[in-house]
């Protein structure tokens, strides 16, 4: 996959996982890209890991989507924390 494909897979998991991760999270379109692409090499490092396979080898495989979504949603609730603490 190139370089276009990761932004692309990033900005769009990065959205899928603001969407389904409660909460009024106002990062923009670059903060949520740099999510969404964490995210899918955190899930694809912990999926190989874990025995699964790579699964960050195709756009349009649902291994694909699953693992960019899972690692953005841990990404995300990192993020939230961490900015939470310090508004606190």
């Amino acid at each position: 996959m190139g370089i276009v494909g990761w932004i692309i897979l990033g900005f769009l998991a990065g959205v899928i996982a603001k969407a389904i991760m409660p909460g009024g999270d106002r990062g923009g379109c670059i903060l949520t890209t740099l999510i969404g692409i964490g995210g899918a090499l955190l899930g694809g490092f912990l999926a190989t890991a874990l025995g699964f396979g790579d699964p960050i080898d195709e756009f349009f495989d649902l291994s694909t989507w699953v693992a960019a979504v899972a690692g953005a949603l841990v990404i995300l609730f990192a993020w939230n924390a961490v900015r939470g603490r310090r508004a606190a």
